[in-house]
């Protein structure tokens, strides 16, 4: 028989999540994913915009919300303000990731939250930390380009930002970071603090090794496409089937498996090959002939080949081909997520394992309301409070949600 199951690294915590958008819900997602009970506090009436949103934004709702509840509440009326300061009697953390003084306006800066709760940990996502920039309103991609992180993706003439939300997801993984040990400090000291994080410095810390190339060197480095090269062969090449694949080889060891593997003998034994600063030399030559080699060649063999000689390798895949990948499906790293309108996609877990711990979907992302009925019942809260906040407009459910799902956890 199985023994008791393990209770996760942050069953106990109450976090109240005063997110939106990719930055404040990462924050979330991470604490949720290791246990927490994280519920989202929505903007009354229509909840989080990512819930409408479509194109480029349509998968931010779904993903960065698994394992919460929702509570929708109207903070810009008395009633509701009166909700949260109850819940925040009892919370362990609150999340927030408004523009600048926004949740002060609203009456929840942390000077007031602190008299309500002084063990609570109080986690500001914003663009910038305190400086000449903090009253600025910023975003993702403004900040890739002032933080240097457009410009070395490149090519230099053509800055581009990165390929996913990189500084919104990187700040908020900062944020869980910085609630993690702000909890550990509590247990010391029983006293809670304010927690920042933000867009600008996150994209400055990525930034950092190219700054230390400038720092030693005196030269700044070009972007990533113009780079210079350290190893003759790191490179994309075209398949004869249409595709690409990249292969590198940063070792001598690296060089002899793969030409032993591929057969290709002849260019083990060629003289100007037989260190990678000859094969930088002659780097044209050996590009070429590779080149030509590869196209007689289909993808999947260069792929099986490449895994044999044991050198680093890879297909350039696009992001819808890794719902089928071999080991994210097999070696469960995917969760079969529910997504609105009765559609399901298995989404990537937190990259992170921590003993034991299974790290699973225990909550689909929850329809307006989901679960924080049942919440606010457990924060003292009775029935008939809640069906006055709902009927006074205060607190806002999706009117089909499931009385099932209203009243469980």
């Amino acid at each position: 028989m199985d023994g008791p199951k393990q209770k996760p690294p942050l069953d106990g915590i109450t976090v109240l999540e005063l997110g939106h958008t990719v930055m404040g819900p990462t924050t979330g997602l991470i604490l949720a994913d290791l246990g927490a009970d994280v519920v989202k506090i929505e903007k009354a009436p229509q909840g989080d915009e990512t819930r409408r949103m479509k194109g480029f934004g349509a998968g931010f709702f779904p993903y960065f919300n698994r394992n919460k509840r929702s509570i929708c509440l109207d903070l810009k009326d008395r009633c509701g303000r009166e909700v949260l300061d109850r819940l925040l009697v009892n919370a362990d953390v609150l999340v927030e990731n408004f523009g600048p003084d926004t949740i002060k306006r609203l009456g929840f800066g942390y000077e007031r939250i602190r008299r309500i709760n002084p063990r609570l940990v109080f986690c500001s996502l914003k663009g910038f930390m305190p400086g000449p920039y903090e009253t600025r309103l910023s975003l993702d991609e403004p900040v890739q380009m002032m933080g240097g992180l457009a410009y070395m993706t490149g090519p230099k003439e053509n800055p581009l930002r990165a390929g996913a939300s990189v500084t919104d997801i990187l700040a908020g993984t900062f944020g869980a970071v910085g609630i993690l040990a702000a909890l550990r400090e509590r247990d010391r000291t029983g006293r809670g603090q304010q927690v920042r994080a933000t867009l600008f410095e996150a994209v400055a810390f990525m930034m950092a090794q190219h700054m230390a190339v400038t720092a030693v060197t005196g030269e700044e480095p070009p972007p990533m496409p113009e780079r210079g090269r350290i190893w003759a062969i790191y490179d994309l090449f075209p398949t004869g089937d249409g595709k690409q694949v990249f292969l590198g080889m940063t070792s001598e060891a690296h060089w002899k498996r793969f030409c032993e593997v591929f057969g290709f003998q002849d260019l083990l034994e060629d003289s100007d090959f037989t260190t990678d600063a000859k094969r930088l030399e002659n780097r044209d030559r050996l590009a070429d002939a590779l080149t030509a080699r590869f196209k007689e060649m289909d993808e999947k063999k260069i792929l099986y080949l490449a895994e044999r000689a044991v050198i680093p390798f890879a297909p350039v895949s696009r992001p819808a081909e890794l719902f089928d990948d071999p080991h994210l499906t097999r070696a469960g790293w995917l969760l079969d997520t529910a997504l609105p309108g009765g559609k399901r996609a298995r989404l990537p877990k937190i990259p992170l394992a921590m003993g034991e711990h299974p790290q699973g979907l225990y909550r689909h992302p929850p329809r307006l309301g989901e679960g924080g009925r049942d919440f606010l019942m457990k924060a003292g809260f009775s029935s008939q409070e809640v069906e006055r906040l709902v009927k006074t407009g205060v607190l806002i459910e999706d009117p089909g949600l499931p009385r099932s799902c209203i009243k469980s956890a």
